[in-house]
């Protein structure tokens, strides 16, 4: 069995398709020989900085060539890079970095306010790599990034310890309560949990190993061009872009740093993107909405797949993009930072899968908390494990490991925390995660499966659910909403509305008007500031 390491691959892939194109942000092109370059220029400074074997270099960046470069570049020396969510504040920033030990940050320079208010906090930092922008260049302190990667470097740098496929990847993700928890991701089990190479929509199976993953791009290989509309520094555009350069493919970024539907689809016309990467409906419904107010303005022929993970995405919403992409099909995947391919549901023009209704990957499972297995059919609900290919645990976090990851059944899992029910059929009822669980009268709701009846309603462009302290019930379901552009829905009609999808008592019963739910980058909500807003608009203590 093959043992893999990124760097190993993208150095091959390097090596076949040099002219063809990696990375295209805005007017700028670099071509794998170019990228394969420009990361081993980085690899060589990182090394001659005097970070040893998996010191973890930060990537503090926005969307653009210079995160995938920062993360090879380490991958090559056998390093390990860490993500950083580009929204923190200052304590925030401190915290992640202190936590991972980050030795080398790469940044925008936009940030070099912030940077240089916590740099004398961080003193294990050996090198902060500035990449100029509108914002401004690199300070005294930090260094010039694109004057390191434009420099000469061997063909394939290396530390002197080598690589392994035992190389980590940091990824942190916030989840729903607690500071940032660092994900440890073995290269080995990434590229098998991401496919190793293999493409459903192009018709290739994982490969055995590196000469056949190779051994595919002749002449006449087809260009696969993926685009991520969302953030590289969380797992869905970064894993996504990972596959994609698997395939000798080309990773497009888009220069805007806050979302311009219109700049998306302009793109996708430009270069012929066969993939785009979103984040449920914070993406999907800004998709539509611009489609249907420019009917056949975009060529968006060459769209094979939009794919997206970690958000819920209605049916509605599906079926409704597909008249505007009639070929493409739509793969709604249900997982997490430490739990990838729990399940998936895959819409076309030929049919679409209903909303958080999700077919079971090869290796998940659903179970009580008491480690029984539910049976499809009984109504019981369980939490979806999954097993295979899972990370090693969180980062300097024996407990929440300990937590996470669990041994059932004589095997090992990921139990990230969603429930959810198992049909007859096997596929999946997704519920939502426990921690935001809404616990009214005895019953428990979770805020997912109200949210999207709430958003199937004319009236309503997005929506939160909430619970909210109650003397009598222990807690009730506050509905916060984001209104269609000059509706104004009322309490009554919205919980008509959900009584007539979903039991009684998972109606609202209170209501606060947003002017937007505010939505982070990968499309999650803040319920914590969110049941604020509520509770302080409704005058209740929480």
């Amino acid at each position: 069995m093959t043992s893999w390491n990124l760097a190993d691959i993208y150095e091959a892939v390097a090596r076949v398709v040099p002219d063809r194109p990696a990375q295209v942000h805005g007017n700028r092109t670099f071509t794998w020989s170019q990228f394969d370059q420009r990361c081993n220029a980085l690899a060589a400074d990182l090394l001659a900085a005097g970070l040893s074997h998996q010191s973890k270099v930060a990537a503090y960046l926005y969307n653009g060539p210079e995160y995938l470069e920062t993360y090879v570049a380490a991958f090559k020396a056998g390093l390990a890079p860490v993500n950083t969510n580009y929204r923190y504040g200052h304590d925030e920033i401190v915290y992640l970095f202190d936590n991972a030990d980050a030795e080398a940050v790469v940044y925008h320079a936009t940030f070099n306010d912030l940077v240089a208010s916590v740099r004398h906090e961080l003193p294990k930092v050996k090198r902060w790599y500035c990449v100029a922008d509108a914002a401004g260049s690199a300070p005294d302190w930090a260094i010039d990034y694109e004057s390191v990667v434009s420099m000469p470097a061997p063909d394939a740098v290396r530390g002197p310890w080598g690589r392994s496929p035992d190389d980590l990847l940091l990824l942190y993700t916030g989840g729903t309560t607690g500071m940032p928890k660092g994900v440890m991701w073995r290269q080995d089990d990434l590229v098998n949990v991401l496919g190793s190479g293999g493409n459903a929509v192009l018709g290739f199976a994982p490969a055995a190993d590196m000469s056949e993953l190779i051994g595919r791009m002749g002449a006449d290989w087809p260009r696969f061009t993926l685009l991520s509309a969302c953030p590289l520094m969380h797992g869905t555009g970064q894993f996504s872009s990972f596959i994609a350069l698997m395939l000798g493919g080309c990773v497009v970024t888009l220069p805007s740093r806050s979302f311009d539907v219109a700049e998306l689809f302009d793109q996708v016309q430009r270069h012929h993107v066969n993939s785009i990467i979103i984040v449920g409906q914070a993406f999907a419904g800004p998709m539509l909405e611009h489609l249907d107010a420019s009917p056949g303005r975009y060529d968006l022929s060459s769209v094979r797949m939009i794919t997206s993970s970690g958000v819920m995405w209605s049916q509605d919403n599906k079926q409704a993009l597909l008249a505007h992409m009639p070929d493409a099909a739509l793969f709604d995947s249900f997982g997490s930072s430490e739990a990838v391919g729990m399940g998936a549901s895959v819409s076309t023009k030929d049919g679409t899968s209903k909303t958080a209704r999700f077919m079971l990957g090869p290796f998940c499972g659903v179970f009580t908390e008491d480690g029984r297995r539910v049976t499809p059919g009984s109504g019981e609900r369980g939490l979806v494990a999954v097993g295979g290919f899972i990370p090693l645990g969180y980062y300097k976090d024996d407990a929440k490991t300990a937590q996470t990851f669990r041994t059932i059944e004589g095997k090992r899992w990921s139990v990230p925390g969603d429930w959810a029910e198992v049909n007859e059929d096997g596929t999946l009822n997704l519920l939502g995660r426990g921690s935001v669980c809404i616990n009214t009268g005895g019953e428990k709701v979770f805020p997912e499966e109200v949210e999207e009846a709430l958003k199937r309603h004319a009236k309503v462009r997005d929506a939160v659910a909430v619970g909210l302290p109650d003397t009598r019930f222990g807690e009730t379901i506050c509905a916060v909403v984001e209104p269609t552009p000059g509706a104004s829905p009322t309490l009554a009609e919205l919980a008509d509305f959900v009584k007539s999808n979903l039991a009684a008592y998972k109606a609202p019963r209170q209501l606060v008007i947003v002017d937007t739910i505010g939505r982070a980058p990968n499309g999650k909500v803040d319920y914590k500031r969110l049941r604020g807003v509520a509770a302080k608009e409704l005058g209740i203590t929480v």
